[in-house]
C-alpha cells in the first residue's frame, strides 16, 4: 500500500504552450531523467538504509496528479523508496516546511513564486524537477462568477467585489490578471479556498479567480461558471498559447545530498508518473480522490496540467518562467529579480 497521506495542519481548508511537448517513449524520459541525475548526483554520499524514506508536501490542486498517480500506481514502491505525502494548507506552508526541513520537496502544483522566494530567503534551499503548466490547451486557471452573473468579459469587473485564495502568489497574480485586461485600480480580496464557492453562491462576491478542480466544482454545483479561462497565459504573458508554469516539483539540495543514489531512483520514478498522466489522460484523474476535493462523476472533468520535466525544458519554457517571475519582482514581491535558471536541476 502507498504511504498515507496526512495533514500538516488537519483543520485547514486547502489553499487553493509555445513550445510542444517532444513525443518521447517512456523509456527515453524515464532513463533521461534517471541518467541527469545520476550525473549531477556523483559523489553523493551513499544510503545505508534499504528503503530510502522522502517527505513531499503538496496542497491540494489538481496540478499534483502526476505525483498522485506516481504514489497511487506504486511507482515509488517499485522503486525501492518510502515516499509519504504530506497535505498543507497552501503554497506558502509547503515552502515555510522546506525551509525549516520538515519535508524533502514539494509536489508539483506548488507555485513556482512560492517555492522561488524560500530560495531567495534561504539561498540554495531547493532546485525545481519538474513544473506543471497551463495554457489554453491545459487548462488550470479560470475567472468565475455566479451562474446567473451578467458579466460577460474580465474588463466588466471594474468596481466588482473580486476574490482569490490565500497566499502572496494568488493576490499578485489575480490583480495582475485585472490590469493587464485594463480594469483600472483592481481591488482583490483574500479568501480561504473553501469560502471562495460559497461567496459566490451567497452573493457576496461578483468573481473569483480560482484553480482547478475550484471551477469543475462550481459549475457541478450549479453555484458558478466560467467568466474566462488560460487567463494567466492571456493577460499576464500576452499569449493565451504560452504556458505559464505556476507550479513546480522540487527537492531540497540539502535532501539531495543525503538521499544521494536514492534520488535519480526518484526522479524516475515521477517522470513515470508524468508519462502515465500523458498517455492516460483523463483516466489518470482517478487519483486525484482523497488528493483533492474532487469525487465521483466529477472526476472526468477536471482538465489536465502539462508537465515538463527538468531535462525536457526549452529555452522558450524558461523564458515564459522568467516573464512570470519578472512580474513578481516588478510588483516588489521579490526583492529583486529572480532567475529561473539556476533553480532548475540540471540535465
Amino acid at each position: 500500500m502507498p504511504s498515507p497521506k496526512h495533514d500538516v495542519q488537519p483543520d485547514a481548508q486547502p489553499d487553493t504552450r509555445q513550445a510542444l511537448l517532444v513525443d518521447r517513449s517512456r523509456r527515453r524520459l524515464v532513463g533521461a531523467a534517471a541518467a541527469a541525475a545520476g550525473t549531477a548526483l556523483l559523489g553523493a554520499p551513499a544510503i545505508a538504509q534499504s528503503r530510502p524514506k522522502l517527505a513531499i508536501g503538496y496542497w491540494p490542486i489538481a496540478g499534483g496528479l502526476a505525483f498522485f498517480s506516481a504514489i497511487e500506481r506504486g511507482f515509488f514502491k517499485d522503486a525501492g523508496l518510502d515516499v509519504e505525502a504530506v497535505r498543507f494548507a497552501g503554497p506558502n506552508q509547503v515552502v515555510e516546511a522546506l525551509i525549516a526541513g520538515r519535508i524533502d520537496g514539494s509536489a508539483n502544483g506548488t507555485a513556482s513564486t512560492a517555492l522561488a522566494l524560500g530560495d531567495a530567503q534561504a539561498p540554495g534551499l531547493l532546485k525545481f524537477f519538474a513544473t506543471n503548466y497551463a495554457n489554453a490547451t491545459h487548462v488550470l486557471d479560470h475567472i468565475v462568477v455566479p451562474k446567473d452573473s451578467p458579466l460577460k468579459t474580465v474588463k466588466d469587473l471594474a468596481g466588482k467585489r473580486y476574490a482569490c485564495g490565500p497566499g502572496i502568489n494568488n493576490i499578485t497574480l489575480a490583480k495582475a490578471i485585472l490590469e493587464r485586461a485594463g480594469v483600472p485600480d483592481p481591488k482583490v480580496t483574500e479568501l480561504p479556498l473553501g469560502q471562495l464557492l460559497p461567496s459566490l453562491a451567497s452573493g457576496q462576491l461578483d468573481a473569483a479567480y480560482v484553480l482547478e478542480p475550484t471551477a469543475v466544482i462550481g459549475r457541478r454545483q450549479n453555484i458558478s461558471r466560467i467568466l474566462e479561462t488560460a487567463v494567466i497565459s492571456k493577460y499576464v504573458l500576452g499569449d493565451a498559447a504560452t504556458p505559464w508554469h505556476g507550479g513546480a516539483a522540487s527537492l531540497r539540495s540539502e535532501s539531495i545530498q543525503r538521499l544521494g543514489p536514492a534520488v535519480p531512483k526518484f526522479l524516475e520514478a515521477y517522470a513515470k508518473g508524468v508519462d502515465y498522466v500523458r498517455k492516460a489522460g483523463v483516466e489518470a484523474n482517478q487519483y486525484l480522490k482523497g488528493y483533492t476535493a474532487v469525487e465521483g462523476d466529477l472526476i472526468p472533468e477536471v482538465p489536465l496540467s502539462g508537465y515538463r520535466m527538468f531535462n525536457e525544458m526549452t529555452p522558450a519554457d524558461v523564458a515564459a518562467m522568467q516573464k512570470l517571475f519578472d512580474l513578481f519582482a516588478e510588483k516588489k514581491v521579490f526583492e529583486r529579480r529572480l532567475m529561473v535558471e539556476p533553480l532548475m536541476l540540471k540535465a
